[in-house]
């Protein structure tokens, strides 16, 4: 299948778009002020030690103490000796040399692997290992030895480390790899080099920035045209093609025109949907998507889809469609944790397989690592989506002031009887002449019809009067007593 690549580019962000068949598949974004850490290495320190948790906190000049896990720490072992206790691995105060394998997310640091990798075009090079690894997605046997005899005859007699071969080395000529193999080791020089000169905290290598990035990992076989809209970028990706994927040069495409890049593709329109937690299906029926820290909860309707010959065919026709869209969304907000999906019921069992099966193939499109369970006894699909970076709504959006993130806000009868409670305990408390309400209109409006019965009641009651004042600014829930 075709796909045609976007890239939108402005000093504060750049955002890519892949298209397929004229439809949005996958959104990337990374802003300047805060550029992705995956991959990042840095001379990291350690700050706390955890037996308990047999995990370390380690400062690596960030904002957040970063994470390390004791499964993480890269150890030379010799065959069936044991794995050592953290404690027995890391001291406080010591430095040692970390990578970033996961973002920051929410509340919780970076998370950290002192086994370094360095990824090229072709190649992922692991310098304190020895194996050579093949990606799971080439799957041919056949290819998987050829490749690895291939690999290891180009790998100087000198080089000790490691490989991956990643899925794009398949079409790799050895000239081709042979590039990667120097590229990596160079790379590795200059940054063994630069620790032993340099203090705790600092970055020693940094990944590629998403554009250049676009190039080593996204582009393939089936990318028809990569247009870009700067020609700064366009020409430093340029001259990262001519160096690393000539084959790519005739599809690299600067964009001059008038009009904006996404514009001409309806991509903004396509943002704003992917932020809206209800997505209509082309039958009728929708999806409601809910994402919170722990997982995320996708939801089947058939809203007004009225189906054909009978109601079961009405359902599997709506989760057929739904299955196809969900893939869609979760590459589209770049959802990941733990996902549960609630297809409507099904009572017939090749009907839930078939919707099953049709998950997993829109599933297999995804660049991202997965599992998918089958139905529960409840009905619902459990599935996880490895999480390496924010979520596209966790980049854009914030929470809510009004509603603080929970989507609903309190009604103004609830608010006038926080406010009645509250003029009781102030005059328990305090000798006011009089007391005055600051709220918004809402509240103020409800007050003055609905509970002026109420409102006069407490005044007989305390034995003081209660005056009302508007103010504009204050959302439905705030509201301020004011004693006079």
């Amino acid at each position: 299948m075709s796909e045609e690549i976007l890239v939108n580019v402005t000093p504060q962000e750049t955002r890519v778009a892949i298209i397929q068949t004229g439809v949005v598949q996958e959104l990337h974004i990374e802003r300047s002020s805060a550029r992705g850490l995956v991959g990042n290495i840095y001379i990291g320190k350690v700050a706390r030690v955890l037996p308990g948790m047999q995990s370390a906190f380690i400062d690596i000049g960030l904002e957040r103490a970063a994470f390390l896990h004791v499964a993480d720490i890269w150890e030379q072992r010799k065959p069936n000796e044991a794995e050592k206790p953290i404690e027995k691995l890391l001291f406080e105060g010591q430095t040692i040399l970390v990578q970033v394998i996961k973002d920051p997310i929410g509340t919780k640091g970076a998370r950290l692997s002192t086994q370094i990798s360095l990824a090229g075009r072709f190649l992922v090079y692991l310098p304190q290992e020895t194996h050579i690894g093949i990606s799971q997605r080439i799957e041919d046997e056949a290819e998987r030895e050829h490749l690895r005899e291939k690999l290891q005859s180009l790998i100087p007699a000198e080089e000790h480390g490691g490989f991956i071969i990643r899925t794009m080395a398949e079409s790799a000529t050895d000239r081709e790899l042979e590039a990667d193999i120097a590229y990596l080791r160079k790379i590795w020089q200059d940054l063994q080099k630069a620790s032993r000169v340099s203090g705790a905290g600092t970055l020693l290598y940094q990944d590629l920035t998403l554009a250049m990035r676009v190039l080593r990992d996204i582009v393939n076989e089936d990318t028809s045209r990569l247009r870009v809209d700067s020609r700064e970028t366009f020409q430093k990706m340029q001259g990262f093609a001519e160096n690393y994927m000539v084959d790519m040069l005739p599809r690299l495409e600067h964009y001059s025109g008038e009009r904006p890049l996404f514009d001409l593709y309806a991509i903004e329109q396509e943002i704003e949907k992917a932020l809206s937690r209800k997505v209509e299906l082309k039958s009728g029926g929708y999806l409601i998507i809910d994402q919170t820290e722990a997982l995320t909860t996708i939801d089947v309707n058939t809203g007004g889809f009225v189906g054909g010959r009978n109601f079961d065919d009405t359902i599997f026709k709506t989760n057929l469609e739904a299955a196809q869209t969900i893939a869609r969304q979760l590459r589209l907000r770049n959802l990941g944790g733990i996902i549960i999906l609630d297809f409507i019921d099904m009572d017939n069992p090749e009907h839930r397989d078939a919707v099953l099966a049709e998950l997993k193939k829109a599933l297999a499109r995804d660049r991202t690592r997965m599992t998918v369970n089958g139905f529960t006894a409840l009905g619902l699909v459990e599935m996880t989506r490895k999480r390496t970076r924010e979520s596209l709504a966790h980049i854009l959006c914030e929470p809510c002031p009004t509603c603080q993130g929970r989507g609903e806000v309190k009604t103004a009868q609830t608010i006038c009887y926080e406010v009645l409670r509250e003029i009781v305990r102030e005059a328990r408390q305090f000798n006011a002449r009089e007391f005055r309400i600051l709220a918004s209109q809402t509240v103020v409006d409800q007050f003055l019809d609905e509970e002026s019965q109420s409102l006069a009641l407490l005044e007989d009651f305390i034995g003081k009067p209660i005056s009302l004042q508007v103010e504009s600014a204050y959302p439905q829930e705030q509201y301020d007593i004011v004693l006079m």
